[in-house]
């Protein structure tokens, strides 16, 4: 189960968290303008835009999770299992595998509308990347700084929906989400009026009760409430470190704390990382399970005419800073 949202401050954020109960060793991955990707399908795109991200690299080929590319559009993939349906391949159109989708949209469209554009001949096919690697079943949040977008490949084909909340979790599909909302209208950050009945009024107990009714359990419905709740009613300062801590503390009151979801095989699902990517100066940001230190790679500090793919593996060593003790041991 995952997370993803997006919002727009004085610049624009995009952040999800990746909930699994295990890593597949995924590292931060610029992807520079002239990486050859070669598709399935045939087709060959030597020249495009340049991407950052979170990807598990294989073979010296980026399967993303997630990623931004140079012209400020982000992209992430999302669990989608007993939804999503992906077709045969088809003639006239351009089949692209669920794992060339992120590189095949990011590398060629600059906007949301641009993606609008490309999906008239999209045919996302099943293909699995290898016996070892099997297709994925994903839906995706993507994101400019006007607008996002939900899509999703269901049995009745390809559907696209204006995403104004600017959240994605996963099943059941981003329609119910949406609708599921509209349960929750009377939620609000304020303190809220007594309404239990005319001529009796309740004092408040405590502060917050406005928020009474806000789902807190781990399920894909709840967080996508939540998230919602907290992506569009949080605030943050004008600086960049109060707005990624801003993005980071949404992302924070969605993430999945191991042992609290624990799966019939005895494996728990936890937050590997939480991300947060300033679009706008293509900066992503990271931090994961056991280290809540944020770490940052910088886009545009690399070489992006190069043709070689740079990794950053993720530092998950726990760390305490003591103010005013040594270091103890446990």
């Amino acid at each position: 189960m995952c997370t993803a949202i997006t919002y727009t401050a004085k610049h624009h954020y995009f952040g999800r968290n990746l909930d699994l109960e295990y890593s597949y060793h995924e590292t931060v991955t610029v992807t520079p303008r002239n990486y050859p990707f070669l598709f399935r399908q045939g087709n060959r795109m030597e020249n495009h835009y340049a991407m950052i991200g979170m990807a598990y690299v294989y073979d010296d080929y980026p399967l993303y999770y997630d990623a931004v590319n140079e012209m400020g559009l982000a992209m992430a993939g999302l669990n989608f299992p007993g939804n999503a349906v992906y077709q045969a391949w088809t003639r006239g159109k351009d089949n692209i595998a669920p794992f060339e989708l992120i590189p095949w949209l990011l590398g060629q469209c600059a906007t949301v509308a641009g993606v609008r554009g490309k999906l008239e001949r999209l045919q996302l096919w099943k293909e699995d990347f290898s016996k070892d690697l099997r297709v994925s079943p994903l839906h995706w949040l993507i994101a400019d700084k006007k607008e996002a977008v939900t899509l999703e490949c269901v049995a009745e084909g390809i559907r696209i929906y204006d995403n104004p909340v600017g959240v994605l979790t996963n099943n059941p599909p981003f329609s119910y989400h949406m609708q599921n909302l509209q349960q929750y209208r009377n939620v609000t950050p304020y303190p809220g009026e007594s309404g239990f009945c005319d001529g009796f009024k309740l004092p408040a107990c405590s502060r917050g009760m406005g928020g009474i009714g806000l789902p807190g359990d781990m399920s894909s419905a709840s967080r996508f409430v939540r998230a919602a709740f907290l992506t569009l009613n949080s605030l943050g300062g004008t600086s960049e470190e109060e707005q990624v801590s801003r993005c980071f503390h949404i992302l924070g009151g969605v993430e999945q704390v191991k042992g609290c979801v624990r799966l019939p095989e005895g494996a728990q699902e936890m937050t590997l990382y939480s991300a947060c990517c300033n679009t706008d100066k293509g900066i992503y940001y990271y931090r994961t399970y056991d280290s809540s230190t944020v770490r940052a790679v910088c886009l545009r500090e690399e070489d992006l005419d190069s043709r070689r793919l740079k990794l950053w593996e993720l530092n998950r060593t726990p760390g305490i800073c003591y103010e005013n003790v040594r270091k103890r041991e446990a």
